[in-house]
Parts: C-alpha cells; structure tokens; sequence
C-alpha cells in the first residue's frame, strides 16, 4: 500500500524541532492558514498550529510524556503543523487495559445499541467532512476533492455497518429429534489497527465500525505522518455516543507496532502498508496467536485494446495514474498498449501535461505533493533508472515548480516506456509516474500481468464481452475493472487483492470483514418433550414395555 519497504522510521525529536526555525503556519497560503487555525480551535485531539497531538485513551484526549516526538509537516511547505509522540510503553498499556474493561460491557451490549452508535456516526461524519478533508489537505497533501472522496469511500464502510443486526444473524437446525444445533457470532476482544498514510480517513474506517460494531474494542494506531483525520474521527465516535475505552488511539513507529504485535491481550492485528512492514507484523503478530490481515504492496496494470473507448480509456488511465499523486495502493501505474491502441501515446502524454499540479486548497489542482520529501527523492530515483536501464522517460515530472511553494515535495505527472526487466517496472513507485509496457496481443498482456508478484488491481478497456471475458477469467488478480480504472469493490463485498499484495486468510470489510472480528460458537441442545414440566399424567395400565 505504501512502499516504505521497511518499518516506519523512528524520527524523534528532543531539544529542537525540524521546523523550530519558523513561525507558526509562516509557509502556509491564507486558505491552509484559516483551516488549519479552524481545525485547531475546534478540536481536542489534533492541531495544525504547530501544538501536539494527542493519544485517546479510555474517553479522553491525554498529553504525552514522551521525551520523543516526530513532526508532522505540509508536504506543500514543510510547515510544522503538529508533533506527534512516540507512545510510551505506560500509557500503550493504559490504551489496552483501558480496551479490555471496556470490552466486559460493551460486548455484552445489544446490537441494536452498536447498530445506533453507528447509524450516529455516519451522521457526524457528514456534518463534520469539511474538517476531516481539511486536516487531510493540510497533512497528507491530496487535493481537497480527492481528500473528500478519502472520507466517502470510508463512510460507505460505515453505513454497511448500520446492517450489523442482519449480518451477526446465526443459523440454526433442528438436527433430530428434540435436538438442535445453533451458531451465533462472537466477538473476539481487543483488536488493532495500523494504518498507512496515504488514505488517513479512509483506512481507520475500514476497521472503526466493522469492528466496534461486532462487539470488540479497538486500539488505532494512525500513520505518525498524518494523524489528525483519525483524531477527528475519534472525537465524532465519542460525540456519538461510544462507551469510554471501546476505542482508543496510540500515536507511535516501530516500537507501537512491535508493542501491537506482543500484546497478549490483543486478539487481531489489520494493517495497510507496505511489503516488508506488512511481512514483519504478520509474522510477529502470528506468533503470539494474533489473527493478521495485511494489505502489502501492488503493481496495478490497464489493459487498453484497440476496439477501446479511446477516450474513456485515455482519461481512465490519466485519473488512476495520477490521482492522489499516485499515492494509491490501487492506482494504475502500468498500461499494457496492446497492438494498436499503441499508438493512442502520444495523446495520452498531451493530456497529462495538462494536469495541474498544487497545493490541494488551490484552485483547480490536479494533484498536489508526495508525502515526504524522502518520498520525492526515492521517486526520482526510480524514474531516473529508467535512462540508465534503456528506457525512454516520454514526460518527465521531475523538476516541477509550483508558485508559491518552493520547498513542496512536488512530483509532476511522468510517463516512461520500458520494459518487464527494469526497476522501475518491477518496483512498487507510489508516486506519479505511469509505465507504458506494449503488447501484441490479448495473449501476451495477460502473460505479462501474471508474471507480475503483486494481485491487487487490474483493469482492461475493451467493447468486446468476449475479450473482456477472457481477461476476466485468465488474469491471476484479485480485484478486475471492465473499463472500470480503480475497481475498489463497495463495502458489501469484501477487499480482494491476492498474490504478494494480501497476508492472512480473512479480508477487509463486507462478510470478511465480519468474519475476521468474529468466531462462532455452536450450541447443541437436547429438550426432551416427554421431560416437559406440565405433561399430562398417564392413567393407563403400566405394561412395563
């Protein structure tokens, strides 16, 4: 999901700051500066004016006594905007053993309860979107559109959610005489959930009501890059009515995950991110009996034959290529050009010099700065392989200069031809750049993209059925688009992704998601009729028979 292709490093703070040297909100345009001072005043948890964020524990937003912090910063400005801190070992413990008393009541508690604390959230997170796309404009850098469709996509989980009453519905069978058999779904305890950065609304929701709503208690750990949407949300679950400890937010890097991992009273681990994190939680937390899903790496492929909409399929590929800065575990970033439609490149490379990049409260942005400036630099890097491999750089974003914004981790829209065999083929990018790979025919793209490690996403464009059929049926992916860019299935499925891109056997949200925060339980019951208190006495003979 996002290639860090390590452990979230620990960046600590002591005496000074990465941003001490400046005034508060200095590098920030009058819009960022409003909302952020905006979302400072108005919540408890989070700021954007340089002051900490805070853990959640047991109801309430407590101050850190942590000697380590790690800045966060507009990635348009490098602009502090917040400290988040590197949770100590008491208060990780204070977060769970808080989860764990909550967990003896709220477990008990009806569903219909669950299901009202839901359907009351969903509404506060309609009234309150404006600050959530805010705090994710100000901290992760999306576009403020893109930034409310990070919100919705989460908010979809949540109103499959408010069906919690029909989804833990159990079975039962009368298997003989006097003799049944029932099943009913059980929450499982304390649960975790590590999220990545690059969807900081979207993710948290993913797990908040799925599993709160199934009776267990949760502990966040947001991205230490962008916190402040899930301190929002956290907020909106307590204003909805959410027992204190049902859900609790930790702050923190690798020793708050490794802590997650240990826990022996944490019974499931979800996590987003990237391939070796991902690797290293599932295998750790698997050891100590956890329940693990992991969503890891993708390199996501679109088919475009010749008999394509071209025009659908150009703008398709524009949108899931550079959309959020190609900072999407589903964007596209190979197109297959197959026979033909080969020749459609030079318009696509037309239509992508013409999205604007921004900083994301600007005025018609297209997309705005990757995460970090790391981020840029390793970017950069990749595309810079591609000369020294033999392939043809054809719209090279490097060096892109925004107005006003002079310092952002800015990279433009790229597209490089090449070849299976190069790095940046083979390399998850997570940044704006498209490779263009050719193919002769339906055959060799469907070898092509099986060949690839990752399953997450696949799309073909095509107005034949039968070859949309083909594809459909041959590709060894877990998530397919018929002229669909980003085929995210809605929250009544369930998360697909297969191959390298998914660890554990139980996926996100829909009836997996129901399945992960819950095991059964069967009763078997034998009532004998003949045993039934009130029967009528016999006045017959006894024959003894």
């Amino acid at each position: 999901m996002y290639p860090s292709r390590s452990l979230p490093r620990l960046r600590t703070l002591h005496a000074r700051s990465y941003a001490t040297s400046r005034q508060p909100l200095s590098g920030l345009s009058q819009t960022a500066r409003s909302r952020a001072e905006k979302l400072s005043a108005e919540w408890k948890g989070t700021s954007a004016t340089g002051e900490n964020t805070k853990n959640f524990i047991g109801g309430e937003f407590v101050e850190s006594k942590t000697k380590d912090w790690i800045d966060v910063v507009d990635p348009a400005s490098q602009t502090l905007l917040t400290r988040v801190p590197e949770t100590t070992g008491a208060e990780f413990e204070q977060a769970v053993s808080a989860a764990s008393e909550a967990f003896k009541s709220w477990s008990k508690s009806s569903v219909l309860t669950r299901q009202r604390f839901v359907i009351e959230l969903q509404r506060l997170l309609r009234e309150h979107s404006d600050a959530i796309a805010a705090s994710i404009v100000l901290e992760q850098g999306k576009t403020y559109a893109d930034a409310q469709g990070d919100l919705l996509r989460g908010q979809q989980v949540v109103e499959t959610a408010m069906g919690i009453p029909t989804a833990l519905l159990g079975d039962t069978i009368e298997v003989s005489k006097d003799m049944d058999t029932s099943s009913r779904r059980l929450p499982l305890g304390v649960c975790a959930s590590i999220a990545p950065f690059n969807f900081p609304a979207m993710i948290p929701l993913w797990t908040i009501p799925m599993a709160i709503a199934t009776g267990n208690t949760l502990v966040l750990k947001p991205s230490e890059r962008d916190p402040g949407a899930a301190m929002i949300i956290s907020e909106l679950c307590s204003r909805a009515g959410l027992p204190a400890g049902v859900l609790n937010v930790v702050h923190g890097t690798v020793p708050t995950v490794n802590a997650i991992c240990d826990h022996p009273q944490i019974k499931a681990i979800s996590f987003v991110g990237g391939d070796r994190a991902g690797k290293h939680i599932y295998e750790r937390g698997r050891q100590t009996g956890k329940r693990v899903q992991a969503n890891l790496g993708a390199k996501n492929h679109a088919v475009v034959m010749p008999d394509a909409n071209k025009n659908h399929a150009i703008n398709s590929l524009l949108g899931a290529a550079f959309g959020a800065a190609g900072q999407r575990c589903m964007a596209v970033s190979v197109a297959v050009l197959v026979g033909n439609a080969q020749q459609w490149l030079p318009e696509l490379v037309e239509r992508a010099k013409n999205l604007k990049v921004n900083q994301g409260f600007e005025d018609g942005a297209d997309l705005g700065p990757v995460i970090s400036p790391a981020a840029k630099s390793r970017i950069e890097g990749l595309i810079a392989s591609a000369t020294e491999q033999g392939g043809k750089i054809i719209l090279d974003g490097r060096g892109v200069e925004v107005p006003g914004y002079a310092e952002g981790n800015w990279v433009g829209p790229t597209i490089i031809e090449a070849t299976t065999d190069m790095r940046c083929y083979k390399e998850e990018i997570f940044g704006p750049v498209l490779i263009v790979v050719p193919a002769d025919t339906l055959d060799d793209a469907i070898d092509i993209v099986n060949a690839n490690k990752y399953g997450n996403g696949t799309a073909i464009f095509t107005q034949s059925g039968a070859t949309a059929r083909k594809y459909e049926t041959h590709v060894e992916v877990g998530q397919i688009g018929i002229n669909v860019p980003i085929p995210v299935p809605l929250p009544m499925f369930s998360w697909s992704g297969n191959k390298a891109s998914f660890l554990g056997d139980v996926p996100f949200y829909g009836k997996g998601g129901i399945n992960f925060y819950t095991q059964n339980k069967t009763t078997t019951s034998l009532w004998k009729a003949e045993d039934a208190i009130g029967n009528k006495a016999s006045v017959d003979m006894p024959t003894h028979h």
